[in-house]
């Protein structure tokens, strides 16, 4: 990645960043719930297993109503930082919490109880910006892309699937090799099933 691309990477996280914060609050929570419904109608939304979100932070879209809408099968988890990749533990709401290293709440959890991503049916991950071929723009820390590595010779599962406001939508995004392809993108308004593109 050249400096002028790093930068151009830095500067539109900035403006993505920002175009989500500024939405009100009433639209926030009435996108939340929208959310909730998009995702609970995709075609391989699984009826039991492992399915992990994350803990909405910096006007990222929230998953609480989706949460509480998942089959009873369904075992909700939140992602834990490890050494260099991401591990995930159950969590319901009242459950003890901790600030890992970025300041987002993780489950306070033993490692030795910690799930590996192989073990997840459904991830549903924070994205900065995502366009309409499954791309997805980070944080930049590269978190999910080391973590579900395994995805690039081995097809889902666990399905990925983005969650964003429509408004993070962009035309495109440019790739690197390692980057992990979504299957899904879920927003307020739409359905992005990517599985169902053309080359």
């Amino acid at each position: 990645m050249t400096v002028d691309h790093a930068a151009s990477r830095r500067q539109l996280r900035s403006e993505l960043r920002q175009r989500r914060r500024t939405l009100p609050a009433a639209e926030r929570i009435a996108a939340a719930d929208r959310l909730a419904q998009n995702l609970l109608a995709l075609p391989f939304m699984p009826a039991e297993g492992y399915v992990a979100g994350y803990w909405a932070m910096d006007g990222e879209i929230a998953l609480h109503a989706w949460q509480l809408k998942l089959p009873p099968g369904c075992i909700y988890c939140l992602p834990v930082l490890g050494e260099d990749h991401l591990r995930f533990a159950p969590w319901r709401p009242g459950d003890a919490l901790v600030g890992n290293r970025y300041g987002i709440p993780e489950p306070d959890r033993a490692p030795g109880s910690l799930l590996e991503p192989q073990q997840m049916s459904l991830v549903v991950l924070p994205l900065v910006g995502f366009d309409g071929h499954g791309a997805r723009l980070g944080m930049g820390g590269g978190w999910y892309d080391r973590s579900f590595a395994f995805r690039q010779d081995h097809p889902a599962p666990p399905w990925l699937v983005g969650a964003a406001f429509e408004t993070q939508r962009l035309e495109s995004l440019e790739t690197a090799d390692w980057d992990v392809d979504l299957d899904a993108v879920c927003t307020e308004s739409s359905i992005h099933d990517f599985r169902l593109a053309t080359p």
